[in-house]
């Protein structure tokens, strides 16, 4: 009984050791600071922001990534539903930051083979935040999504709910981070 004792915490403290050695799956940014600024907040609907989706990076992805995605989630819009500020996808397994300002189109920064669809604007690519004054604090959840497969089969024209859809069944991890802001 002593020696099957002494096995199981062997093995546990093994098994402890190398899901820490494999670390957590983490998302950063170096330009949000917990709170979105002028720089991120949409030019629109009454905001005058310059639009531009934060820098990120993310490291320690699960074995097996195929394809990594990305969504902006803004769960404190008062339209029942939440507000989708970003969502981007199929990107390549070896793709581990994004500079800031990929979500404009035109700037071509994210990947070639990814897809950026439509938003609750009604626009593909990044749309910053952009509550309703004085509504108080938003939070904008940025959400990393680990993948088992390399393409969701999805195009441009995906609705946030179907892109949503795919990203849980094909998930393996995500990570998340918050940033905040209010008019």
């Amino acid at each position: 009984m002593k020696k099957h004792l002494v096995f199981t915490c062997i093995a546990l403290l093994l098994i402890g050791h190398l899901a820490h050695a494999q670390g957590t799956f983490t998302l950063q940014s170096t330009n949000t600071g917990g709170q979105a600024t002028n720089t991120h907040v949409f030019d629109g609907f009454g905001c005058k922001g310059k639009n531009e989706s934060p820098q990120l990076n993310w490291t320690n992805a699960p074995t097996g990534t195929q394809s990594f995605a990305i969504t902006m989630y803004d769960p404190d819009a008062p339209t029942g539903s939440g507000w989708w500020h970003w969502v981007i996808f199929d990107l390549p397994a070896n793709t581990h930051t994004l500079p800031a300002n990929a979500g404009n189109l035109a700037l071509k920064l994210a990947p070639a083979e990814s897809v950026q669809s439509i938003t609750d604007f009604g626009k593909t690519g990044y749309g910053g935040p952009c509550p309703p004054k004085g509504h108080g604090v938003h939070q904008y959840i940025i959400t990393v999504y680990a993948l088992k497969t390399k393409k969701l089969g999805l195009d441009k024209h995906a609705s946030p709910a179907m892109v949503g859809y795919y990203l849980n069944a094909n998930l393996l991890q995500k990570a998340s981070l918050v940033m905040y802001y209010q008019r």
